[in-house]
């Protein structure tokens, strides 16, 4: 989940505090696979109706694909999606931007929420008005959705951690943190900790919380730099922000090497974009973990229109190779796959990031 502005937070959190929790977790009645399960009840638009798509940002590649994708997979799972709304990185905007879909009288809502605990507070309105939600990439903490579709975050950090681990012996290692505010930024932090801790311990974490932030990053990674010219590795949990800044803070001091040169500072990433491949074919990183953005815009739509119909889901595997959990919430998750891209396999067409320019 990249991109991120904070200057609003404080106001934010306020409405979050007021948010009422949302009821349980929905009925486990159907089987976990996406095919028909002949199940069906009253929600939404019974199946019909306006779905509003409420986008945390578009100032990463990755958002950008994920809105172009929305319109394609809307009309092929047959869902009458709206124009998308862009929050622009602010919470309390995301908000808004949901009661104002509300009042527009949309049947369904697929969101990506920026905040995991505040999204309560917009997902008890659409409650409210029975009206279904499904959240894209960020799970919530609390609040009713008829599911999440997101990859698994735990793995992230893990590959990540695996991979740098597997090319550096011992040494100090970077990872630039996502929001801490969001459950993709921990599961992915607290993730790469346990893992180098468990499995690479002459491995030395050092931590810069950049907050989803292309700024934040840059600067801080400058910094950090400056007293640690010794780093080996660097782990960015979001190629869409932290790619740019990172080669660019790099090649400003002398340290952007070629993978298999002397000096080379292996870099893993996360998000699959066009251009964290086109750095791992110069060399430039070693790896990423490509996130779906086709993925999450098709499942969206699919399991929104499902949710307007009436439609249940139990956890156990789908039909399209993933699997569908419940979270210590209550909340269904459908956990798409995330492959690790190499340059052994970057130019594989199947990769999303192969097939959008």
């Amino acid at each position: 989940m990249p991109g991120r502005t904070v200057g609003k937070r404080n106001r934010f959190r306020m409405v979050g505090v007021m948010a009422v929790a949302a009821s349980a977790s929905l009925a486990l009645a159907a089987c976990g696979s996406t095919k028909d399960t002949g199940d069906s009840g009253s929600a939404g638009g019974g199946g019909t109706g306006k779905v509003g798509v409420i986008l945390p940002l578009l100032t990463s590649p990755f958002w950008q694909s994920y809105n172009d994708y929305v319109p394609k997979m809307a009309k092929s799972e047959g869902v009458d999606a709206l124009k998308t709304v862009n929050s622009n990185s602010d919470p309390s905007q995301q908000i808004t931007d949901i009661t104002n879909q509300l009042n527009q009288g949309v049947k369904g809502l697929v969101v990506a929420p920026l905040d995991s605990a505040a999204i309560e507070a917009g997902l008890d309105q659409a409650d409210r008005k029975g009206v279904p939600v499904v959240a894209v990439d960020v799970a919530p903490d609390k609040g009713k959705v008829a599911m999440v579709v997101r990859a698994d975050n735990v793995a992230y950090g893990t590959k990540a951690c695996d991979y740098l681990g597997g090319h550096i012996t011992s040494g100090k290692v970077v990872q630039i943190m996502g929001d801490l505010a969001s459950v993709n930024g921990r599961d992915r932090s607290q993730a790469f900790r346990d893992c180098v801790k468990k499995k690479y311990p002459k491995l030395k974490v050092l931590e810069i919380p950049a907050k989803w932030e292309s700024d934040a990053a840059a600067s801080k990674l400058d910094t950090l730099l400056n007293a640690n010219p010794d780093i080996k590795g660097i782990y960015m949990q979001a190629g869409g922000v932290y790619l740019a800044p990172t080669l660019q803070t790099l090649k400003a001091k002398g340290l952007l090497k070629k993978a298999g040169t002397a000096g080379h500072i292996t870099i893993v990433s996360n998000d699959g974009i066009p251009q964290e491949f086109d750095a791992i074919r110069k060399g430039e990183i070693d790896a990423t973990v490509s996130q779906p953005a086709d993925a999450y815009a098709k499942y969206g739509m699919y399991y929104i229109k499902a949710a307007m119909e009436g439609k249940t889901f139990k956890p156990g595997p789908t039909d399209h190779d993933s699997t569908i959990v419940k979270l210590p919430s209550g909340i269904l998750e459908d956990q798409l796959p995330a492959p690790l891209v190499t340059k052994d396999n970057v130019d594989d067409p199947k990769l999303w990031g192969n097939t959008v320019k």
